[in-house]
């Protein structure tokens, strides 16, 4: 893989940086990547061969590329990181992903400001919210650790998967809610574009190893206003399996200016939605939904949805907020999914018992069967 034509150019109040992506090894055509934001935050935002390097990094290791040289100045912090990173990913995939050679320009850091700046991934569910509501219980606002930044990622799940479309108005939606909560909290809430994913979309590539790296490649192009990146975990330490994104992954993408945090994988997804139930303006416009549906901002009926409902219920909450229309979960909406799945027993267990306290049998026998097989 060739990486050439880093480039930041500003169009239609966008600021736009891209590179060329040619691939050397597999049949793919070339690619113009991008990553973009509005001209109104592009303020420390620039056209970094770091963010091209760790966001074409998953892709090139999937698709058997042999190397990955890329045109511009890169961080030899990142690129031993990477080198690690790899090695994970051969053991995870069990050699299927070779680590690959780097060829790049390394040498004295490229920027910067000596200003201390946090930000952090924001999706608007309940990893993101709690990790910013705990932020906002943990740190003074003088401490540099406080949270300036939240960014919005669109091409992550809105718009990453081509033939499901960019869903720019879904898009805008979500980012209307998800304002109410970041002004709330008195931090900035900053769209950003990419089309990274479309790289090589594959669902497995994406869930089990690349969709970290793209949140990485993202905050590495703001790497001239924040200096630390805060993304929220997906699982807790005893249900932790390989995964996208991964406390062993995330810090590896860092590089010397871009610290990256894998934060409060110590919490149970239970344990999030309680911090998050605590905070009014974060309870009634979360949004957990994968569907995307062009009419709400939670369709009450995909897994997710449907999961989220239930812990809400095993809590007593469900009726509490706003963010579903729906205020009742039923078995047989339990029944549509195999909750049996490697990756959805940890957070279906632990409701059981707090379903039968609340008088919801039913729920907890619909879970019980299922995991039982």
């Amino acid at each position: 893989m060739k990486i050439s034509n880093i480039d930041l150019i500003e169009e239609q109040g966008m600021m736009n940086a891209t590179a060329l992506v040619r691939f050397e090894d597999c049949s793919r055509p070339d690619s113009r990547v991008y990553i973009k934001t509005l001209k109104a935050y592009e303020k420390g935002f620039f056209a970094n061969p770091d963010a091209f390097l760790v966001g074409c990094l998953l892709p090139a290791l999937h698709l058997g590329e042999k190397r990955i040289a890329i045109d511009g100045q890169i961080c030899p912090f990142l690129k031993e990181g990477l080198n690690v990173a790899m090695h994970i990913l051969k053991d995870w995939t069990k050699g299927q992903y070779k680590p690959l050679i780097i060829e790049g320009k390394t040498g004295a850091i490229i920027k910067k400001s000596d200003l201390h700046r946090t930000g952090m991934v924001m999706s608007g569910g309940m990893d993101s919210l709690a990790a910013l509501r705990l932020n906002r219980l943990n740190y003074a606002q003088t401490h540099p650790g406080y949270v300036k930044d939240c960014f919005f990622l669109h091409g992550f799940d809105i718009g990453g998967v081509v033939e499901r479309g960019m869903k720019y108005p879904v898009f805008d939606r979500a980012k209307e809610a998800i304002v109410k909560i970041t002004d709330d909290a008195g931090a900035h809430l900053i769209p950003v574009y990419t089309n990274i994913r479309h790289l090589c979309d594959e669902r497995v590539l994406w869930l089990n190893s690349f969709f970290g790296a793209v949140l990485a490649a993202m905050a590495h192009s703001f790497s001239n206003r924040i200096d630390m990146m805060f993304i929220g975990s997906s699982y807790d330490i005893p249900n932790l399996h390989p995964c996208g994104s991964h406390p062993l992954l995330d810090p590896e993408y860092s590089s010397y200016d871009m610290r990256i945090r894998h934060r409060d994988y110590e919490l149970s997804r239970l344990e999030k939605i309680k911090i998050v139930s605590k905070w009014d303006a974060a309870f009634n416009n979360f949004r957990v939904c994968l569907a995307n549906v062009p009419d709400r901002l939670n369709c009450g009926k995909c897994e997710k949805c449907v999961r989220t409902m239930t812990e809400l219920t095993a809590l007593g909450l469900l009726h509490k907020t706003r963010a579903f229309v729906e205020n009742e979960i039923l078995p047989e909406d339990i029944a549509r999914f195999d909750i049996s799945i490697r990756v959805r027993p940890p957070f279906y267990r632990p409701m059981v018992p707090l379903l039968r306290e609340q008088g919801r049998d039913d729920l907890a026998t619909a879970i019980e069967k299922q995991l039982k097989g």
